[in-house]
């Protein structure tokens, strides 16, 4: 039987994943999207294994909220990319400076 230590294991090593992801490449706004969605996906992961472990749905509830939010923020981030895309020629976030504040 899979026990509550994998999950958690996965979730940690699917995160790391997210964050080395972020740290390493900050250019490609493709490559950051994917990123932060490795990230939610562990959260998401460790929602599931602790509501598993103590019965409760309220972690598979959070799961669906995070889902969603997932899913608009990579629309709008995409969105987003298509603009910005069409105005400079490239997603290389270096490449302009409207952005910055």
């Amino acid at each position: 039987m899979i026990g509550i230590e994998n999950f958690v294991v996965v979730g940690c090593i699917v995160f790391v994943i997210g964050v080395i992801g972020i740290a390493v490449n900050k250019h490609n706004l493709i490559f950051l999207l994917m990123s932060i969605e490795l990230i939610l996906l562990a959260c998401n992961t460790n929602f599931v294994a602790f509501s598993k472990l103590h019965n409760n749905l309220i972690g598979e509830v959070f799961f669906f909220f995070v889902l969603g939010i997932a899913a608009i923020e990579t629309a709008i981030g995409l969105a987003i990319m298509v603009l910005i895309f069409r105005q400079h020629k490239t997603i290389d976030s270096n490449k302009f400076s409207e952005l910055k504040g």
